[in-house]
């Protein structure tokens, strides 16, 4: 068995004390091994994996997920243009948003990506100034309950997500009466799904719409892929759904006559696991039963085990072999901003490092200045060099866009 990349406790010492804490730090080996092992479950059905983005654009990462051969997907029209700095041919990029002004959609046109509809009103209005001229994909609400978290099940019927598909019959008027060409087919029905049957379901969706779009070449089934944040946790099986993958799309292009396209946004699955976030012990401090040891960060570095309720395991990088004691986690927040409750962990004293794993995800990309707190810097751990690709924020940072009126 190949043993996965990962930093040692030392590893992370060092890169703490050189960099400071708060501090997050991604391994680039881990990173591509994700890649690779997602391109071997799915190597037989010629797969095209765009990388969700939204789950970590620094401009470095974003370079080395396109230096291993990996597409990108964007959420917004800023991450398209971050994507291009960062050298992806506008080939490579998939742009599929929701809720947006039309001119996001023209801007995306004007720059030559991959777009994803997800709204009549836009596809209407796509359809008025574009036609048949440049391909285009839609964006469908499959009504699938799926996801780690309500918050992040995006394909159920009361999701703002996709357009209704029972909504079909008014795409395909629209598609006949602007004489639309489309391209690909889209579902996204949550993150952190583990069920492979999950995706089953969605393609099964799809599958039956494909005989009403003769232009059709591509089936886009979005991410989600679950990745193991609790000990004895398990993820997705994606070499079983490379395999379910393949079944289903022999299948199709023997009934329809026609090989269809397989493309992926895994987002979370390529960076989480690669991501460390670190921390240091400023205070303990007893109440009653309970221990808090705070910390120098908060809900303003990390807010998913606030927002999702998600759980991030942490290990004492200072005291790694002391007796486990029990303790709640706290950040510096004016907010209860609390990481982890009752937890085991080698005995902790102030000034020791914390390290959260799984941080690469949605954790400084959801990061803010509230409290008025400086975001943490991030380091790149690439051919066993830790190198700086964020300062930590400075107190200029945060009056650099505020205008301060005269008297």
């Amino acid at each position: 068995m190949i043993m996965p990349h990962v930093l040692t406790h030392q590893q992370l010492l060092e890169i703490a004390g050189e960099f400071g804490t708060p501090l997050y730090v991604y391994h680039a080996e881990r990173i591509t091994e994700q890649y690779h092992r997602l391109q071997e479950a799915f190597r037989e059905t010629g797969t095209t994996f765009f990388y969700a983005c939204k789950a970590l654009t620094n401009v470095n990462v974003l370079r080395h997920v396109k230096s291993i051969g990996c597409n990108a997907d964007c959420s917004s029209i800023n991450e398209v243009k971050l994507a291009l700095l960062a050298g992806f041919e506008p080939a490579t990029i998939l742009y599929t948003s929701n809720n947006i002004d039309f001119s996001e959609i023209e801007e995306a046109v004007s720059l030559g990506v991959h777009i994803n509809i997800d709204s009549l009103s836009n596809l209407r209005k796509y359809g008025e100034k574009y036609g048949h001229a440049y391909p285009v994909g839609i964006r469908l609400r499959p009504n699938i309950m799926a996801g780690g978290n309500l918050k992040i099940a995006t394909g159920h019927d009361k999701s703002k997500f996709g357009i209704p598909v029972e909504d079909i019959d008014k795409v395909l008027a629209l598609v006949k009466e602007k004489d639309l060409h489309i391209r690909t087919l889209h579902i996204h029905t949550g993150s952190e799904i583990k069920d492979v049957e999950v995706f089953a379901k969605g393609m099964a969706v799809l599958f039956d719409l494909v005989p009403h779009f003769p232009g059709l070449e591509v089936i886009d089934l979005g991410g989600g892929f679950k990745v193991p944040y609790a000990p004895g946790e398990e993820g997705t099986d994606v070499e079983l759904l490379g395999k379910k993958v393949k079944e289903a799309f022999d299948a199709i292009a023997k009934r329809y006559g026609r090989r269809l396209e397989v493309w992926f946004e895994p987002g979370k699955f390529l960076v989480s696991e690669a991501g460390y976030f670190i921390v240091q012990v400023t205070v303990l401090k007893q109440s009653g039963n309970t221990c808090f040891a705070g910390v120098n960060s908060g809900l303003n570095h990390l807010i998913r085990p606030m927002f999702y309720g998600a759980y991030h395991h942490i290990e004492n990088l200072s005291n790694a072999s002391g007796v486990k004691k029990s303790y709640h986690i706290a950040g510096n927040i004016c907010e209860t901003d609390t990481f982890a409750e009752d937890r085991l962990i080698a005995e902790i004293h102030e000034g020791d490092y914390l390290v959260l794993y799984n941080a690469g995800a949605y954790g400084f990309e959801m990061a803010s200045n509230y409290n008025s707190r400086f975001k943490p810097a991030e380091v790149l751990v690439q051919h066993n060099e830790a190198r700086l690709i964020r300062r930590r924020d400075t107190m200029e940072d945060l009056l650099a866009t505020q205008v301060i009126l005269k008297d």
